[in-house]
């Protein structure tokens, strides 16, 4: 896997949330052959013993249940012990949840509806038939969608904090002392923002929450999160959140987004979807960490190509 990497061209890996226990000594001989570096490990990495599929939100710092924040930490120290034994520079983790079931389908649903109908309001302006029964009939429904969708997000935003406040005070007193562990062996954390409205910290919060923890732990901008927010209109812009939070940027995780009738996906090669690169280039430092962050089924030369694009809006650092 890192031979073929390092092929591509590519000096740096992150190991995620998906590698297992037996991968690490094939790991461990890539580093000392030096085939490849590693940047950073997403936690939690490697897999608990057992687990054989990517998961991130297998134990939740957030969690009420005391035994599931206990494996949270022993499985995170053993990800910071690696990243430490792999030359890495961080850790991106995810921070917990509130427990609101379904309303990320429900949004998405209403948003596709509500895109329906606006681009058949735009297909009969484009025809000239603004003075028609069927043009305003239209309209009024577009506008009642609007008023359904602001109230759903009104609903979510209402019910996030009503109950926030004892989720995210258990993770920050873990990410606290997990910052304490980072710093000891010589690495940082990066919190990163997340696509699921029940997951905290809330992207209008980051900024609060960052502020509690120890300058060692960093904000984790990933690119494909932030567009879909922006998608479910849970941040006003792509560009402004990145803005409020550059002051403490690390890093990224670099995808696209497409958006069609079947609703926002990510993962998807820079380049093919709607995320404006060169309207984040000014946010961008050589020092960050950038991580391309692509579906697994995404074809070499797609790869590749996204790769690029990235190099011309954001220069080859």
């Amino acid at each position: 896997m890192l031979r073929e990497i390092r092929e591509l061209g590519f000096e740096y890996a992150e190991l995620s949330h998906g590698i297992r226990l037996s991968l690490v000594p094939g790991i461990l001989d890539a580093l000392q052959a030096g085939e490849i570096k590693i940047s950073t490990l997403h936690n939690f990495c490697p897999l608990p013993m057992g687990v054989n599929h990517a998961a991130p939100n297998l134990y939740k710092f957030s969690s009420e249940n005391p035994r599931e924040r206990d494996s949270a930490w022993k499985h995170t120290l053993n990800t910071l012990e690696k990243a430490h034994q792999f030359g890495a520079r961080l850790v991106v983790l995810h921070s917990g949840s509130l427990d609101l079931k379904d309303y990320n389908e429900k949004l998405e649903d209403m948003k596709k509806e509500l895109s329906e109908k606006r681009d058949h309001l735009r297909r009969l302006e484009a025809s000239g038939q603004q003075d028609t029964r069927e043009y305003r009939k239209l309209t009024s429904k577009v506008e009642d969608a609007e008023d359904d969708y602001r109230r759903l997000v009104q609903k979510v935003e209402e019910k996030r904090d009503k109950y926030k406040s004892e989720p995210m005070a258990r993770a920050l007193d873990m990410i606290h002392r997990l910052a304490d562990q980072a710093g000891a062996l010589g690495l940082m954390l990066g919190i990163e923002n997340r696509e699921a409205v029940e997951e905290i910290p809330f992207d209008h919060e980051i900024q609060e929450f960052l502020a509690a923890l120890p300058p060692n732990v960093k904000y984790w901008h990933d690119c494909g999160h932030a567009q879909i927010k922006e998608h479910l209109e849970f941040i006003p812009s792509h560009e402004m959140h990145l803005q409020n939070l550059a002051p403490r940027l690390a890093g990224f995780h670099i995808h696209d987004v497409v958006i069609d009738s079947d609703g926002a996906h990510d993962h998807c090669p820079p380049g093919s979807g709607v995320i404006r690169w060169a309207n984040l280039k000014q946010f961008v430092r050589p020092d960050h960490i950038k991580v391309l962050e692509m579906s697994p089924g995404v074809p070499v030369e797609d790869v590749l190509r996204g790769y690029e694009i990235i190099r011309e809006f954001w220069g080859p650092e």
